[in-house]
């Protein structure tokens, strides 16, 4: 049975190191992995035949491209994963996983990877502190304002006020 190519994919522009990223983002994340590996059947603008041209993967289930396109265009914050965690244990791995290696932290659960991709990861109870709404998600919200890495343990106390 041939697979059929989803409606809705996200293409995620790269210079060179689309295959790279995709290996990294199929071991780090479950329900993740590279589906294809196509290559360029003829010399392009930034690179020659029998490079790798795109490359089909999933991310948590998300069906996405990786385009080799060259140094033209970067990723920015206006495109990010949001990866949902369950534990501290969790949120501790992905985030560890993408700032050691090679990318960088930011603010309230937002880092990059080397690639220049953003990614939130953000445990559910943040997002439900800020669904419950009134002076519970202030609470949690001015606690999040003040993290990198989110600390679950310290939204859990500024939702009980603490």
């Amino acid at each position: 049975m041939k697979k059929l190519t989803p409606k809705n994919t996200i293409c995620l522009w790269f210079d060179k190191d689309a295959l790279e990223a995709a290996r990294f983002y199929a071991a780090t994340f479950p329900d993740s992995e590279v589906t294809n590996i196509f290559y360029a059947p003829t010399d392009f603008p930034s690179g020659k035949a029998g490079d790798v041209l795109t490359v089909e993967f999933t991310v948590c289930g998300i069906p996405c491209i990786g385009l080799n396109g060259g140094p033209a265009f970067e990723q920015t914050e206006a495109f990010s994963f949001q990866i949902a965690t369950d534990t501290q244990e969790e949120t501790d791995r992905y985030w560890n996983a993408i700032v050691n290696n090679g990318g960088q932290e930011s603010a309230c659960g937002w880092c990059k990877d080397r690639w220049g991709v953003s990614w939130q990861i953000t445990p559910r109870v943040l997002t439900d502190a800020l669904a419950a709404g009134g002076e519970e998600a202030k609470r949690a919200f001015s606690a999040m304002m003040e993290m990198g890495k989110i600390d679950i343990a310290t939204i859990e106390a500024a939702r009980r006020g603490e």
